[in-house]
């Protein structure tokens, strides 16, 4: 991968972190394209539910739930740091190390400790967002193949899947672990693809980020847009090829 591609990634990550404040999503019209194959969906807030841990977060940080957001962001920021600077630590590592600077920048005192507790069991026992469970049900009755790919480790959305009883909906889950280079790093989705035996028009990617759909889409994949409460879209990205409200509407747009 050249040093302007990765510099591009880099400079993605940073501008989108933003999407984790509210905003409206638009999109341009949908272009006709040929079925997808498989569906890939992201996991932590695209299907599921990170409201819960703003009181885990919110005690770490001394009452300030309002931070969580920036913690999110803070996390994705610098996984991407560690991609382009060809480092590697796990999502949780990243996680920890990005409560701390939260506390710090807010002039809170908090041990590595306090910051493991407050963000690894709340993260492995998100509950699924409303839509999830019956809109999956509706996808793999038309037939579709669902995998995810997350940031998170194969450990982690293994415990968060059984946790949030989504099993059953999908053939394969895939981690950046394997690979230790964080989404939306386009090598990411390239290698998916090769993982899956498909071409990149004939794979969909599914996410609540706007850093996720713009980085798919770079990599050739279709892309929807899941504008849950909260989430916009990079302006300066290409436009997904649809925003849905939630997978009901997903569901119904592929049918």
């Amino acid at each position: 991968m050249s040093i302007l591609k990765s510099l591009k990634t880099l400079t993605l990550s940073l501008l989108v972190g933003t999407s984790l404040a509210s905003g409206s999503a638009i999109a341009e019209e949908p272009q006709s394209q040929v079925k997808p194959k498989v569906l890939i969906f992201d996991v932590n807030e695209t299907l599921l539910d990170l409201t819960s841990m703003r009181t885990s977060i919110g005690k770490a940080l001394g009452g300030r739930e309002d931070l969580l957001p920036l913690w999110f962001s803070t996390m994705l920021h610098h996984s991407l740091v560690d991609t382009v600077s060809g480092s590697y630590h796990d999502f949780g590592q990243i996680g920890v190390a990005s409560l701390r600077m939260v506390a710090k920048n807010n002039n809170i005192a908090i041990t590595n400790e306090q910051a493991k507790t407050a963000i690894v069991t709340p993260l492995l026992t998100l509950p699924p967002h409303k839509d999830v469970k019956e809109g999956l049900a509706k996808l793999k009755a038309q037939g579709y193949k669902l995998v995810s790919l997350t940031n998170s480790s194969n450990k982690g959305v293994k415990a968060q899947f059984e946790s949030a009883g989504l099993m059953s909906f999908f053939d394969e889950r895939y981690s950046i672990e394997d690979i230790k280079i964080y989404k939306p790093d386009l090598r990411a989705y390239e290698w998916v693809l090769t993982k899956l035996n498909v071409k990149a028009n004939e794979a969909m990617m599914v996410a609540a980020h706007g850093w996720d759909v713009a980085g798919a889409k770079e990599a050739g994949l279709q892309t929807t847009f899941i504008a849950r409460p909260g989430k916009t879209l990079y302006p300066l990205a290409k436009k997904p090829d649809h925003v849905v409200k939630d997978l009901h509407e997903l569901a119904a747009l592929l049918k």
